[in-house]
């Protein structure tokens, strides 16, 4: 089928949000890139198949190399008008077996994936045990060591509420701030399995990578948990822990105002994929 780019007029056009679930282990990421294949560029042209036209999608969040998705939300403006469940199955018809439609609504022309979210949400399961995973290698992070959950709790309060994440940012990271809010961080443990939930308005590139190794470090006894706080105030990526494996990462809700009238975009039971 011949993809047309389309002609830009909002008398004609209709905005689409869709969610949408995937394996990020045979990506580059999210975002589209030159030599690589990403989550983006198989969305968009399976939605271009659908549409017969040439779509362009905007994320939530961009996710990294092997960072997964329980819930990924974006929008798409075309003129071509499709029932929504034409959105779904159609799409899911002409992706890959690692990235699913979940939903799709219709939803006003100010509506913006990315700057209308007012929360994201991001779950990492890790696995505590001498022996490496085997049935979800690549789904769960892993360490051999047993690590202290009360530490780590301590530490994560440390954390709570409005600062400057310099410590814990990418070097490569393109915001123009390192303020952000996180509202919640909580971590549960069942048996072997430990939950981290990181819960913010925004993140910074690898923030919630860059915050688990400093957990880390602290469950397993390097860092007494008062080593978060001084992280925070030398806000000094250098003296912080490692980037963390994504294996076990996963961006598993946004959030938007209620006036956007969308479903609930978020996953929330943390061991549905245990």
């Amino acid at each position: 089928m011949t993809v047309i780019p389309p002609k830009r007029n909002k008398h004609f056009f209709v905005k689409i949000v869709l969610a949408l679930e995937y394996d990020g282990r045979g990506y580059c990421g999210w975002q589209k890139q030159p030599g690589c294949l990403s989550v983006q560029s198989r969305l968009e042209s399976a939605l271009s198949g659908v549409a017969g036209r040439q779509i362009q999608v905007v994320a939530a969040g961009r996710t990294d190399a092997g960072v997964h998705a329980l819930c990924q939300v974006v929008h798409l403006e075309t003129c071509v008008r499709r029932p929504l469940n034409a959105w779904i199955r159609g799409t899911n018809a002409l992706l890959p077996g690692d990235i699913s439609i979940l939903e799709a609504s219709e939803v006003s022309d100010d509506f913006h994936a990315r700057f209308s979210a007012t929360e994201r949400t991001y779950l990492y399961y890790l696995l505590s045990r001498p022996a490496r995973p085997g049935i979800h290698h690549g789904k769960i992070g892993w360490v051999h060591y047993p690590l202290d959950l009360e530490k780590m709790q301590m530490a994560a309060k440390l954390l709570i509420g409005k600062h400057d994440f310099s410590a814990f940012r990418s070097s490569e990271c393109q915001s123009r701030t390192a303020i952000r809010q996180l509202t919640r961080l909580n971590i549960s443990q069942h048996q072997q399995l430990f939950v981290f939930e990181f819960c913010a308005n925004a993140f910074l590139h690898h923030m919630v990578r860059n915050i688990l190794g400093g957990l880390v470090y602290i469950g397993r006894g390097k860092y007494p948990p008062e080593w978060m706080r001084i992280l925070l105030e030398k806000r000094d990526r250098t003296l912080a822990a490692p980037t963390f494996s994504p294996d076990g990462l996963y961006l598993s809700g946004v959030r938007y105002d209620a006036r956007w009238n969308l479903p609930v975009f978020n996953v929330t039971r943390p061991l549905d994929i245990i």
